[in-house]
């Protein structure tokens, strides 16, 4: 039998939105739509999209030219 420890199970489901949520905080800080930030990182609006509202997974190549788009450093994104 396979244990799930709720809060292990929480935390990986409520990360991405996080990291979504400070992604869209950065683009607003700055004033580039998801379509602006797409075309700088070269993905689709639908992707970019799926990260802010944490449904998509990043590749690490794809969150440091996100952060670099941004003008933020990557650990502004991903800190806990």
């Amino acid at each position: 039998m396979i244990e799930v420890h709720y809060e292990a199970t929480f935390s990986v489901l409520t990360r991405p939105r996080a990291v979504g949520d400070r992604i869209r905080a950065a683009g607003l800080t700055v004033k580039l739509t998801q379509q602006r930030v797409a075309e700088r990182i070269d993905i689709d609006r639908a992707a970019c999209n799926g990260v802010d509202q944490g449904h998509n997974a990043f590749l690490r190549d794809s969150l440091i030219r996100m952060a670099d788009a941004l003008g933020v450093p990557l650990a502004e994104l991903v800190r806990e």
